[in-house]
């Protein structure tokens, strides 16, 4: 049985630049480093950072994946500005609940920081319910 998510590895291009991005801009906490990786952690999440060196360019509007990080709101403005002093780009507006800010690394992984959590989403979709909506009960 799955018990959480346990870590994420993102392929970037230059690991100084995306380890510089992630713990500087980010703000994650780095754990260690090597030649051709390093890993950060945020709270008990951690993200592996893998030196591929022939990355092609992603193709931006391909998917919705992103990874998207909480963030406690008093410091979500502040991020914010932190993020794009260090040249994150948006990469789409925010249309849910919440502050969020939808952005790209370095490499062009789609990223987001989030103020609510899950329980705020569903108490969203409650009052407007989608077509076909079924809540599982989690105990």
């Amino acid at each position: 049985m799955v018990t959480g998510l346990n870590h994420v590895t993102l392929s970037v291009a230059d690991l100084d630049r995306a380890f510089r991005f992630y713990s500087e801009a980010l703000g994650l906490r780095p754990v260690a480093r090597w030649y051709k990786g390093a890993y950060l952690s945020a709270g008990n999440f951690w993200i592996c950072l893998t030196l591929q060196s022939d990355l092609t360019e992603r193709p931006l509007n391909a998917t919705y994946d992103h990874i998207a990080f909480t963030v406690p709101a008093s410091d979500f403005e502040a991020l914010c500005a932190r993020l794009t002093d260090a040249g994150a780009q948006p990469w789409q507006e925010n249309h849910s609940e919440g502050d969020s800010f939808y952005f790209l690394d370095p490499d062009g992984h789609k990223l987001e920081i989030h103020v609510t959590d899950l329980e705020s989403r569903i108490a969203t979709l409650l009052r407007t319910p989608p077509r076909e909506l079924v809540l599982f009960q989690t105990n």
